[in-house]
């Protein structure tokens, strides 16, 4: 969520960012009518409850007819309580409502561009590997060894559900296990994270109300997390942190489950696209002053995840009409998978700047004892399956055999993975 007093003394400001992102100008004009009304409610409540105090207090010390007139006064000033304050809460409703509507600004150096066909190669790493025989996608290679049923998901569960068998399994674990290496060196808390929420978090997180199609939802107003990002945004929700704390950093585990709502027939084939997958994710609590470095930090972080798997990938800048509501700043990282011959996200990271902690109430004190919102960051560290693809992809041999990564042998009792 915005600050309002930034929609108010820059309308037209944030009318021209907003617009870079897609969104309608005209949201601004009419948040700006809304709060004039909800300010001119709350006010007059403000005053009439003012004034019964006042009658109430004074009551007390008057008698006679000063004090008759006191109660008439204090039973007019409770009846106009009463008539505004269900004004003054659907004043507040309707602000808040409109105000959720309002995505973050890009920051001033997102490039421009409408969809992701716009988003710009910011460096490639890696050479990719040449095969001397044509390369099978992991559909194929994981039919062959044994190592994913697509079909069999399908019967229980429907499409874009699959079973990991056999080394695929201990080779998930053993990609945890990296990543959790990694990041607790880092001074990462690691963190399993409940993947129900309720709409006040989902919300705070900045998924709702916009994204409601693209998650799962219980009976009871619960939501199934897309993502680990969305539990620990909400972590420190209502609480104000002492800025000799920060930044606080989290890596969260969970398994993640999406609709998929707008991809129809958008890669159908194999596990890449899923309603259901594993993920460990990286997430930051700072200052507003170091939330750009701490961007720039986490995406090195995940560079040295692919790079220490011997991936080959590249570093997208996500324009401004490819970022979510809550992003003010994207990179993606695309790993090269060579049944597809082509690079495929494989890992995001976003700088959400103050939009997440503001609708969580999320704040930190300064030395000087000033109370202020802090800025949220998240990035992925591993998106499992995507990681088995370009592992499967990347390392398989003329023979039919993968070749497991050296960095993740020490988790492993293979170092290949062989026709049963």
């Amino acid at each position: 969520m915005l600050d309002i007093e930034l929609i108010r003394t820059k309308p037209e400001e944030i009318k021209k960012v907003i617009a870079r992102k897609g969104a309608d100008p005209a949201l601004v004009d009419e948040v700006i009518l809304i709060d004039r009304n909800r300010r001119r409610v709350l006010s007059e409540l403000e005053r009439a409850q003012s004034e019964l105090n006042k009658s109430s207090k004074d009551i007390a010390g008057l008698h006679g007819q000063q004090k008759i007139d006191a109660i008439n006064q204090a039973s007019v000033s409770s009846a106009k309580v009463k008539d505004l304050k269900p004004e003054a809460d659907a004043a507040q409703t309707e602000f808040t409502e409109i105000m959720l509507q309002i995505p973050n600004p890009p920051q001033d150096d997102v490039i421009d561009g409408a969809s992701d066909k716009d988003n710009k190669v910011n460096r490639t790493v890696g050479e990719t590997p040449k095969f001397s025989f044509k390369p099978l996608d992991h559909v194929e290679l994981g039919e062959k060894l044994d190592l994913i049923d697509i079909e069999r998901a399908g019967k229980i569960s429907g499409s874009r559900f699959y079973f990991l068998k056999n080394e695929l399994v201990q080779l998930e674990f053993a990609l945890v296990q990296y990543a959790m290496e990694v990041l607790t060196a880092e001074k990462f808390v690691p963190m399993i994270v409940p993947i129900l929420l309720n709409r006040e978090a989902m919300t705070g997180a900045g998924y709702l109300p916009a994204g409601e199609d693209e998650i799962y939802k219980t009976q009871d107003d619960l939501f199934l997390a897309g993502t680990s990002e969305q539990p620990l945004a909400g972590y420190h929700t209502g609480e104000i942190i002492d800025v000799k704390k920060l930044p606080l950093r989290y890596t969260g585990f969970s398994s993640c489950f999406r609709r998929e709502a707008g991809s129809h027939g958008k890669d159908v084939r194999g596990i890449l696209r899923a309603h259901q997958f594993d993920k460990v994710e990286m997430f930051s609590f700072c200052q507003p002053k170091d939330s750009v470095k701490e961007h720039e930090y986490l995406v090195l972080l995940e560079e040295k995840i692919v790079s220490g798997l011997g991936l080959p990938y590249q570093v997208i800048d996500i324009c401004a009409g490819d970022l979510g509501s809550p992003a003010a700043k994207k990179y993606d990282l695309e790993t090269w998978m060579p049944g597809q011959e082509q690079y495929r996200e494989t890992h995001s990271c976003s700088n959400c700047t103050d939009f997440q902690a503001r609708r969580l109430n999320i704040r930190y004190r300064d030395k000087d004892g000033k109370v202020a919102t802090l800025h949220t960051l998240n990035g992925t560290a591993i998106a499992i399956g995507r990681m088995l693809i370009a592992i499967m992809e990347n390392g398989q041999q003329k023979d039919g055999s993968i070749k497991i990564p050296e960095i993740l042998h020490k988790w492993l009792p293979f170092k290949e993975i062989k026709k049963k």
